[in-house]
Formats: structure tokens, sequence, C-alpha cells
């Protein structure tokens, strides 16, 4: 563990150059420290706002022009004092003032010392320290917006509460415990059994959360699309090595998706093949675009289908540009037409760029199996799971008259498994495990 009554200093910013740089401090002795560089014509005090003014630095002859937020403690992220230097990203220069402020008395930070330094203040729990982690690395909006909900509390705001709510039942059925020759009853049998069923149910419905944002388990999925003709359903029949999807000449063959699995070095797939993009006519042909476009929504990558030789339309570019979900560019048919620049040509006929192609999916695949919040959705099923079986063990000893005894040692059970969970019991490796894996600065 750190010395916490140490002031860090670290970039808390992209490094490189850019139109802003944030570098952040945390600790007692903030104001001293950012006061040794830091010129304003206002007075530097501990009070939350910003101030205008200029860095100055050792071997230049102007001041820099920067900005100083302060957040005096306990209400900022760390719970400590805590001042952000915002100037232009200039990397010798952001260099310069990071060393200028340790030789102030800073320290450098380290991975993930500040969002430690808010759990041990208080300001976020455990989960919520792990969703930082998660918006840090999300690969997608999808991840992104599983990460944001973590750190709103999603996770755990209901078990706090549940918590809550055990520690005040081990309480009565432990008092009494300690009146138990003098006959008195702290809790009913009925109140007992009703509020570990409420619990029994929170803690399945936090499993079933957790296991919904588990999204690594599910196949990687890869959905073909483009215009009519082009060759999707042949590249679909190529890449599954069966005949799975009617080709033909006649534009419009594909009017629902269909669906394979493909396993693919071990990594499986689920290859979607929609129709082709074509102006609506009628109440099918719209119902198969609708569909279609409903599969792109849910897809973790899109293979953009286009005859080898052929131009991009409006709508491809667009699909191109967008980037979400991420796209592969296909050129389909070069065993017949012009080979196609700026993507990956491809022939169902002959196999030409099959293997290529199954080998960039498989890499995808892989990258996307473990998602930003795969360490702490795997700890919190841990720990639901063994809190489900103690509140279980509980119920029935409620249920069929145990000893009291028993009762109060299932509650501590079940308690400690939220507490470890949220982070209200925790041992110094498990913090290390957790913070080492973010960036310096956060």
């Amino acid at each position: 563990m750190t010395d916490l009554e140490d002031t860090i200093v670290a970039l808390s910013s992209a490094p490189g150059p850019g139109a802003r740089a944030v570098v952040r401090l945390s600790g007692p002795e903030v104001l001293a420290v950012v006061g040794s560089v830091f010129v304003s014509d206002g007075l530097l005090e501990l009070a939350r706002r910003r101030h205008e003014g200029t860095v100055r630095l050792a071997g230049l002859t102007s001041g820099l022009p920067a900005d100083l937020y302060l957040w005096p403690a306990p209400h900022s992220y760390t719970g400590q004092h805590v001042a952000e230097l915002h100037l232009l990203s200039c990397p010798p220069l952001v260099d310069l003032l990071i060393a200028e402020l340790l030789r102030a008395g800073a320290r450098a930070a380290r991975p993930g010392e500040f969002t430690l330094r808010g759990f041990l203040a208080g300001k976020l729990d455990l989960t919520r320290a792990e969703a930082v982690l998660g918006v840090i690395e999300a690969g997608s909006r999808s991840e992104l917006k599983q990460a944001l909900a973590q750190l709103a509390g999603g996770v755990a705001r209901p078990l706090q509460e549940l918590r809550e709510d055990l520690l005040n039942l081990l309480a009565d059925v432990e008092a009494g415990l300690d009146f138990s020759d003098e006959d008195l009853q702290f809790v009913g049998q009925e109140d007992l059994l009703r509020r570990l069923a409420k619990g029994l149910a929170l803690v399945t419905l936090a499993g079933k959360q957790v296991e919904q944002r588990a999204v690594g388990e599910r196949p990687f999925r890869v959905v073909l699309a483009g215009q009519p003709n082009v060759g999707k359903s042949s590249l679909f029949n190529a890449l599954g090595r069966s005949p799975s999807a009617l080709v033909s000449p006649e534009e419009g063959t594909t009017r629902d998706y269909l669906v394979q699995w493909l396993d693919i070095d071990g990594v499986t797939i689920e290859l979607v093949d929609t129709a082709g993009w074509r102006p609506v006519n009628g109440a099918i042909e719209e119902q198969a675009q609708t569909l279609g476009r409903e599969q792109l929504g849910q897809a973790d990558l899109v293979l953009l289908c286009q005859e080898s030789g052929s131009e991009l339309t409006s709508e491809e570019n667009k699909l191109l540009a967008r980037g979400e979900p991420p796209v592969l560019h296909i050129g389909t048919k070069c065993d017949v037409g012009e080979v196609l620049t700026g993507g990956l040509a491809t022939s169902a006929v002959t196999g030409e760029g099959l293997e290529k192609l199954r080998g960039l999916l498989a890499v995808r695949a892989r990258a996307r199996a473990r998602p930003a919040l795969a360490p702490s959705l795997s700890r919190c099923r841990h720990h639901v799971a063994a809190c489900l079986d103690h509140l279980r063990r509980a119920h029935s000893a409620a249920l069929f008259g145990d000893p009291p005894e028993v009762l109060a040692l299932e509650l501590r059970g079940a308690l400690d498994q939220l507490g470890e969970m949220v982070g209200a019991v925790y041992t110094d490796d498990l913090l290390d495990r957790i913070f080492s894996r973010f960036c310096i600065g956060k």
C-alpha cells in the first residue's frame, strides 16, 4: 500500500502533441506544489474554482498560458485536495512541468493511484473503481455503455442496500443469542423468511445482470452486407464450407437473414447473411430490408461485400466511415472482375483470400473475447454464487428451525461475500491485482 500522505502527480490526458494536456495532482501539499510553478493575478486558495495564469518553468524566458482547477478535500475524486493544470500538449514542455512539480515535493503517481485513493476514501466502491478502467479500455460503444452503467452504481447500489438489510437482520439474530436465557425474540420466523427471500431474489437478479454483461461468452457475430447479387451468399457458403444459402444470379434471392456457426482455430463465430440493399417494393421486401438492418446493429463486425471492379455507393461509403460497428471491406468475385483496391480480394469459386479472411475473423473474435469489464464480471460472478449458497443455507436454517448460531454463521458468510464484491472487505493483494492494471494518471 502506498503512502496516502504523499502528494502525487501524473499526466492524466493522452500523451503526445495535442490541443490540451492535463497534469493532475492529489494530496495534502497540492497548493504549495502547484504554487511553485503557477502564477496568477488572483490569490491561490483551496476553493472549488478555475484560475487563469501562466506556468513558469526553468530555462524558459516566458510563461506558458495555463488554467488551474482546484478541488478541496473532501469534495474531490480522491477525497484529498486535487489540482489539475491544463496547458498546451507539447510533450517536452509537459515533461519539464512534471519534473518541476516533482522537484517541488510531489511524487510520481503509480498506475491507478488516483482511483485507489478515491476508493480508500469511500468515494467509489470496488465495482465502480473497476468500471473506471472499463471506461478507459472500452473497445466499442457497447462496452462503453456497460462500463458507464457499472460506474453509475448499476451493480453495487442494490447490493449495498441488501447488505444493510442483512446487517440489521444479523444484529437481530445475534441479539436473540445474547438473551437466549430470557426467551426474547427480536425477529419472528415469518419476517426472517421474508427478508431472506428478498435477499435471495436481489442476489439472483444481480447474478443475471452480471451474466448479461459478460458479452465475451456469446459468439462473435459477423454480418455480411452489401448490394444485391455481389456474392454475399456465395461467400457465406464458402466460409461455412456448406451450401446453406440459396445462390442465384437474380437479385433479391435472399429475403430473410441466414445464420451459421463457424469454428475457426477454436474460436466460435456466428456468421449472418442478410438481404442485399435495394429499394423497397412491397411488404415482404420492406421486412427483409428491416431485418437486415437490425442484424447490422447487432454485429460485432460487418463484412461489407463489393463486387470486384465496381464503385462504392454513397451508402457503402457512409457505412465504412461510420466505423461502429467495425467494418471489414471485402472484394468478392475476384476471379471474374478487376481486383479491388482498398479491400480484401476473395473468390468463392477459386477460394482466393478465404483462408486470410478466416484468419482475420479469428483475430477479431479473440480480441473481443475478453471485454474491458471481464475481470470485474468474473470476480462479481464468483461472489454472487458464494453469497447465494450462504443465503440458501440461511433460509433452510430458518425454515427448519435450526439453531440460531447456524443462521448467524450463514448470514456472516453472505455478508462477507457482498463486502468483498463492493470492497467493504478487501486485502492489499486484491487491490494490487485490480489497480495495477490501470494506466498512470488514472
